[in-house]
């Protein structure tokens, strides 16, 4: 897997450098080959047009070959490079007219180094610079100038061509990078927010949790133990009875606990039915509960729902209706849906009246996860009633 991913990340030009070093070194030894066998002009001239090329070796190791690395090569370090690769090109090209072999190995370097207008200005002198000068220094005939001249012509437009399809291909390469670049910030940006937001979900998903069962397990230990201490010295049977209760609710909320550590499902449901788990939080809570309907094993998902539903409401009429009033709780199992009512016959509130607290929002909440609502009705002097619905596969007596 790691041998294509560092390939992606290297640039085009750098895996085929090789390849221009093998083509330059062919252009060179070539025209050095021509030159040398040249029929005309005289040996010691031939010989001076080689030497004048010696130099562009090394300074196209040293000078071009890190340009053409490059990405995008600096522009004027690339103008200097041609400078100085002309400057060496351009005497031997006019002593000899074979040296003009040389100029295809040039040619590509000015467009892969340089933009479009200046790439295109060094081509223009690269190809008919050497034809004038070498017309002006030995005088040819006409046709031979007229060959010299429709060859470098012919050249020009060649090395146009192919230089601004080179140019495109560099242009697009570049804008290819780019767009890669900017995709792989957005993922990791997509990543980043979606990490973020499994991690607010999962916060938001512990905070019901604690709510529906420790945080309300710890505060009927707390009037529990007010009672207790109100009754030791009255009514100590009614004390023990509650010393009883404490022990049990302790017991429920480390169970609760543990079950929020490893994940699985509520101790209530641990083993046990619905109706089961309602029973007995029914009787903690001194109410009543009503079951209609045919009883069947369901999803966890809508049972969780139920439950931690009925907790919350059960713990609201205990706080603001008072341990006097009375609550009845009621499960409905429907052919696709299963309806949990919780009413007490306490004070009631306006239920436009906008209230601080978690309770009620994450009773809402946990219906809308599992594609269920939850309605509070209730009015002043009036009591309160809390029926979550909530939707389930149809029973199989139903088909």
């Amino acid at each position: 897997m790691s041998g294509p991913a560092v390939a992606r990340d290297v640039h085009a030009w750098d895996r085929t450098i090789r390849l221009w070093d093998a083509y330059f070194a062919v252009a060179w030894a070539a025209t050095l080959a021509f030159v040398l066998n040249a029929a005309h002009p005289a040996t010691p001239v031939r010989v001076a047009a080689t030497l004048l090329l010696v130099p562009l070796v090394p300074w196209y190791v040293v000078v071009g070959r890190p340009l053409l690395q490059e990405d995008p090569p600096e522009q004027r370090r690339a103008l200097r490079y041609l400078a100085g690769a002309s400057a060496l090109f351009l005497p031997s090209a006019v002593l000899v007219g074979e040296t003009r072999l040389m100029a295809f190995a040039l040619i590509p370097q000015c467009f892969m180094t340089l933009r479009m207008r200046w790439s295109l200005v060094v081509v223009t002198v690269i190809n008919l610079a050497p034809v004038a000068g070498w017309a002006l220094l030995w005088r040819p005939d006409a046709e031979a100038l007229i060959a010299n001249f429709l060859f470098s012509a012919v050249t020009l437009v060649f090395s146009v061509v192919i230089g601004s399809w080179i140019i495109r291909i560099i242009e697009q390469s570049m804008e290819r990078a780019e767009l890669i670049a900017e995709l792989d910030a957005s993922r990791h940006e997509i990543s980043r927010l979606s990490a973020a937001h499994g991690a607010s979900t999962e916060r938001e998903r512990m905070a019901r949790e604690i709510h529906d069962t420790l945080a309300q397990g710890f505060t009927s230990l707390l009037m529990l133990i007010q009672a207790v201490e109100a009754e030791l010295d009255d009514d100590l049977p009614q004390a023990r009875r509650h010393l009883a209760l404490m022990d049990e609710t302790a017991r429920q909320n480390l169970a609760e606990a543990r079950a929020l550590v490893a994940g699985g499902s509520p101790a209530d449901l641990d083993g046990a039915s619905l109706p089961d788990a309602l029973h007995r939080l029914a009787a903690r809570h001194g109410a009543t509960l009503d079951v209609t309907g045919p009883v069947r094993p369901l999803p966890a998902g809508p049972e969780v729902v139920a439950l931690r539903s009925c907790q919350e409401a059960l713990a609201n009429a205990r706080k603001h209706a008072g341990s006097s009033a009375a609550v009845g709780i009621a499960l409905t199992y429907a052919d696709d849906t299963l309806t949990l009512s919780v009413r007490d016959d306490g004070c009631g509130f306006d239920p436009a009246t906008p209230c601080e607290g978690y309770g009620l929002a994450g009773l809402r909440a946990r219906a809308t996860e599992v594609g269920g609502t939850a309605r509070i009705r209730s009015a002043p002097g009036d009591g309160t009633t809390v029926t979550v619905s909530l939707p389930v596969s149809p029973s199989r007596s139903s088909s």
